[in-house]
């Protein structure tokens, strides 16, 4: 299951199909990012500091400015001075600004289109397929396999001669996924190893841009994130923040 939602470009919050107020296109103008999933019991309360540690390993650290519900349902937690982490990766950095946190267990479904068409000002598109259901065969759980290594090759910082070898098995029986590549790329511009593979990565990575519109947002903000990392602001921010 996947446990962080990231959107790139005009985002908008939504519940029952209605904007909700404050969280247009506007405000989420450059995209949006929140955690999936359950979190270890603890106390929310707005004007409180608090860490909320996700099953999934990710951890939001910050205090708490507003809380959200509706007809009993707590929809979001708004932090301040918040840091978001999975592992050493920051998801969220407190220099970046106010966090908005949607509260929600799983993703049940994905749609074409904006649950709000009239205040996201767009006509929805109807796909032929109105909705879309997140797959969990076989094949998609060797694919989440793939990923939880090189999780683990990146947290141990141990492994990364198989690295080459999780590729291959990627692009043999997961020819359409991206985002893995783009994942081991980082690793390997990271650490400086295996430069023809890392090449041969990049190469593919800019094929699969060059396909389709949306792919070249997605892989073009995938490679700006890669050059963030290595930013001294960012490296500082990383060493700064509580593991």
């Amino acid at each position: 299951q996947p446990i962080y939602l990231r959107t790139t470009g005009k985002s908008a919050l939504a519940f029952r199909d209605k904007e909700l107020p404050g969280h247009g296109i506007d405000y989420h103008k450059d995209g949006y990012g929140s955690p999936i999933g359950k979190w270890k019991e603890t106390e929310i309360a707005e004007g409180k500091k608090t860490k909320l540690e996700f099953e999934s390993g990710v951890v939001v650290e910050g205090k708490i400015d507003k809380i959200l519900r509706h007809d009993g349902k707590l929809l979001l937690i708004t932090f301040s001075d918040c840091t978001v982490k999975h592992g050493d990766r920051v998801l969220f950095d407190p220099a970046w600004g106010t966090f908005d946190m949607a509260v929600g267990e799983k993703i049940s479904s994905v749609f074409n289109g904006a649950a709000d068409k009239d205040a996201y000002n767009q006509v929805a598109l109807v796909p032929k397929e109105r909705t879309i259901k997140v797959p969990s065969d076989a094949k998609r759980k060797r694919l989440e396999n793939l990923y939880a290594q090189v999780r683990k090759i990146r947290m141990s910082k141990t492994g990364c001669d198989r690295l080459g070898e999780i590729w291959e098995t990627q692009q043999a029986e997961h020819p359409d996924d991206w985002l893995l590549s783009m994942e081991i790329f980082e690793l390997l511009d990271t650490t400086g190893q295996q430069p023809e593979l890392k090449a041969r990565i990049e190469r593919f990575l800019n094929e699969r841009k060059a396909k389709t519109k949306d792919l070249s947002t997605l892989i073009n903000w995938g490679f700006r994130l890669v050059e963030y990392h290595k930013k001294p602001e960012y490296q500082a921010a990383l060493h700064a923040s509580p593991k």
